[in-house]
């Protein structure tokens, strides 16, 4: 789920923008499995670098296309089990991780 803090970037015309961007410019694929060559729909525009409270309002980091990629529910899910060295991160009905405790 999105943290508080950045609920209200999440829900900005800018965020919604550069995320239909996103979503076209890579024609709608998750880019991790089609590098595999498996052809699979994307639906979460992912932010490689992880945004805080400090980078949120730096474009580059939040908005810049080289910072996000489009991947589908279980790449998304598999990158955050990486990044947190757990299985006990999985999505929700929206696809947001959501810790399980």
């Amino acid at each position: 789920m999105a943290k508080e803090f950045s609920y209200d970037f999440y829900h900005s015309k800018e965020w919604q923008k550069t995320r239909e961007l996103v979503i076209q410019k890579r024609h709608g694929l998750c880019e991790r499995c089609l590098a595999k060559g498996i052809i699979k729909t994307g639906n979460t525009v992912h932010h490689k670098i992880e945004l805080t409270p400090e980078n949120i309002n730096d474009p580059r980091i939040s908005l810049g296309l080289d910072n996000l990629q489009l991947l589908c529910r279980d790449c998304h899910a598999d990158v955050h089990r990486r990044w947190k060295g757990s299985d006990r991160y999985e999505l929700d009905e929206w696809g947001n991780v959501v810790y399980q405790e």
